[in-house]
């Protein structure tokens, strides 16, 4: 049989001239469907396959097989997505690659959303769906289930012990009800009075020395309905005039004589929000 050897066109610029025979030196570039050599080893090298036939899959001709065959193993294989974050990569980066985004090539494995997003970033981020450690801060605004949380969002570090355990701070109830404590050990706040109103939302202790004429007054007790207390420990009470405010009632409605040199120890109680206030004299002269 007669050998037949292609023709080929041949240019100058963009217009074809004549017509001729390839030659040993010509070569079809492989993006027009060619090898790019004119020997095998040229070709080999060219299409990414070395001499045994085994394919090399960082050369660029070859980065969509790469990326869809390892990605395919690794999510067989649930494997960790560092691989598969590398893979990615190289599909993108790779300009002859036509699926370029993580939705695309999730479809091209017969996969959806549960593997790819349309952000780079979704893979080498998702939280492991049996067992994992997380490495970094987690944010969310969504509920989880079975957490050691408060429904109003309160972290297990900030709430209370469901067993035991040692407050670290103070605890602010802001009026509301402590039902059936059992207290130990407690103590109450002392304020030492700088002017001459008594501020129940400072403490229910207060003391403070008397020189020359006091006119006291109490402010910030509960609201009415609720009980409120406190103790007043004055010195030398009696050494100046103490003038009290007008709704103390005291016994027999007698304010009690004080001690001019020395500590009494008087306790006062409201009902009403501070309209009354039941007042007794506790120790005169205590010291």
């Amino acid at each position: 049989m007669t050998t037949r050897i292609p023709l080929k066109a041949n240019f100058t610029g963009s217009d074809v001239t004549s017509l001729g025979e390839f030659v040993s030196t010509d070569s079809i570039a492989v993006a027009h469907g060619g090898t790019g050599g004119v020997t095998a080893a040229e070709a080999r090298t060219n299409l990414g396959v070395d001499a045994a036939g085994t394919v090399n899959y960082t050369h660029p001709a070859n980065h969509a097989i790469s990326v869809i065959t390892g990605l395919q193993t690794a999510l067989d294989a649930k494997t960790t997505e560092s691989f598969v974050t590398t893979a990615i990569t190289n599909l993108v980066d790779s300009s002859p690659a036509t699926l370029n985004t993580l939705n695309e090539l999730a479809a091209a494995l017969g996969d959806d959303a549960n593997y790819a997003t349309t952000t780079a970033t979704a893979i080498g981020t998702k939280m492991p769906l049996a067992g994992g450690a997380f490495t970094g801060a987690v944010t969310t605004n969504s509920t989880f289930d079975g957490r050691d949380v408060a429904a109003d969002g309160v972290t297990a570090d900030a709430a209370l012990p469901k067993a035991g355990g040692t407050m670290s701070g103070a605890l602010v109830m802001a009026d509301q009800i402590v039902q059936r404590p059992v207290l130990k050990d407690y103590a109450e706040t002392k304020v030492a009075m700088a002017g001459t109103d008594v501020d129940l939302s400072l403490g229910n202790v207060h003391t403070k020395t008397i020189s020359g004429g006091q006119t006291l007054t109490f402010s910030n007790p509960p609201a009415s309905g609720s009980a409120g207390s406190f103790t007043l420990i004055l010195t030398n009470g009696g050494s100046a005039t103490v003038t009290w405010p007008s709704s103390v009632d005291w016994p027999l409605a007698t304010a009690p004589a004080l001690t001019a040199a020395g500590v009494d120890l008087l306790v006062f109680t409201t009902i009403d929000g501070g309209t009354t206030w039941m007042g007794i004299a506790s120790g005169i002269g205590m010291a």
